[in-house]
C-alpha cells in the first residue's frame, strides 16, 4: 500500500449503469448534493438501455473513477458475446440482442476508453484498506449473492487481496455484510435497471468511514423511467426490457437468481 493511494472518507459508489444515461446524471447530482469526496462506477456502462454513447460524458464531466466491468470488456474487444455467464437459452437470446445493439452502437473512441480501464482499484476510505471490483476480486463476472455467499468466503477473498472492504456490483442487487475487525463486503446496486422489488427508482450506495467505522446507506434514485422507457421504444429494444423499467419487475436474466432473491419477484 503506497502513500499515493487515493484517500476518502464519503464515496458514492455505484455499477451496472446499462446505458441509462438518465439514471446516471439523477445520481451524480445527488451524491454531489450530499458532499461526497469521490464517486466511482464499478463497470458494465451499456447493455439493456438505449444510446450508449450518452453515458461516456457524464463519466468524465464529473471525474468519475470507474472500473472495467465485463459487459465494458466485451464491447472494448468486441467479442462474441457480454461474458455474463448465463445458461438459460432464454436468458441468453435477451443478452445476444442486448450486446449487439450495445456493441454496434458504441463509438469506437469510447470502446477504446473501456479497453484501458482497471479491473480493480484500491484506496482508503478513513483508515480501512479498500478495493472496488466488479464481480469480485478474483472474477471479473462472479456473482456474489445476499443469500448464498458464505461469509468465510468473502473473508477469504478479501484477505487474498489485502483489504478491510471490498466493494463490488454485478448482481444487480445491493446488499452489505461486516464481520470481524471492520471487515465488510458492499454489493453498491446498479443503475440501469430496478431492483426486481416493484418500484421504479435505482440504487446508489453512498459510503463513509470515520477512522475504522464504516456506515453504507442505499440511496434510492428517482428519474424520468417514463423518458427511458420511450427512448428504448424509440431504439427497438426489446418489450420486456421497458417493461422492468416501467414496473420494477425483472422479466430476462431470472436463472442467475438464487431462490431467496427470485422468491421476492414477480416472475
Amino acid at each position: 500500500m503506497t502513500s499515493s493511494m487515493p484517500h476518502y472518507n464519503r464515496i458514492a459508489v455505484f455499477g451496472g449503469i446499462y446505458s441509462n444515461h438518465l439514471a446516471l446524471a439523477a445520481a451524480i447530482e445527488d451524491a454531489r448534493s450530499r458532499g461526497v469526496d469521490g464517486i466511482m462506477c464499478l463497470g458494465d456502462l451499456g447493455a439493456f438501455g438505449p444510446n450508449p454513447d450518452k453515458v461516456f460524458p457524464l463519466l468524465r464531466a464529473n471525474d468519475v473513477s470507474v472500473v472495467k466491468g465485463n459487459y465494458d470488456d466485451s464491447v472494448a474487444k468486441a467479442l462474441d458475446d457480454c461474458q455474463c455467464g448465463y445458461t438459460d437459452p432464454r436468458d441468453n437470446h435477451f443478452a445476444r440482442l442486448s450486446y449487439q445493439y450495445t456493441l454496434s452502437r458504441t463509438a469506437l473512441e469510447n470502446r477504446t476508453w473501456m479497453g484501458d480501464l482497471p479491473e480493480a482499484l484500491r484506496f482508503r476510505l478513513g483508515d480501512l484498506e479498500a478495493l472496488a471490483c466488479h464481480g469480485s476480486p478474483r472474477r471479473m463476472n462472479e456473482f456474489l449473492w445476499e443469500s448464498s455467499t458464505p461469509t468465510h468466503f468473502l473473508d477469504k477473498l478479501a484477505t487474498d487481496v489485502e483489504a478491510d472492504v471490498v466493494l463490488g456490483t454485478h448482481t444487480g442487487l445491493h446488499w452489505w455484510r461486516q464481520w470481524g475487525d471492520a471487515k465488510s463486503f458492499v454489493n453498491v446496486g446498479v443503475l440501469g435497471r430496478p431492483a426486481n422489488d416493484g418500484r421504479t427508482n435505482v440504487w446508489y450506495a453512498l459510503i463513509e468511514a470515520e477512522g475504522r467505522r464504516l456506515a453504507v446507506d442505499f440511496i434510492p434514485v428517482h428519474y424520468d423511467h417514463e423518458a427511458l422507457a420511450n427512448e428504448m421504444r424509440d431504439e427497438e429494444l426489446p418489450e420486456q426490457f421497458v417493461e422492468t423499467i416501467l414496473t420494477g419487475w425483472w422479466t430476462t436474466c431470472l436463472e442467475i437468481l438464487p431462490g431467496k432473491e427470485r422468491a421476492v419477484g414477480r416472475f
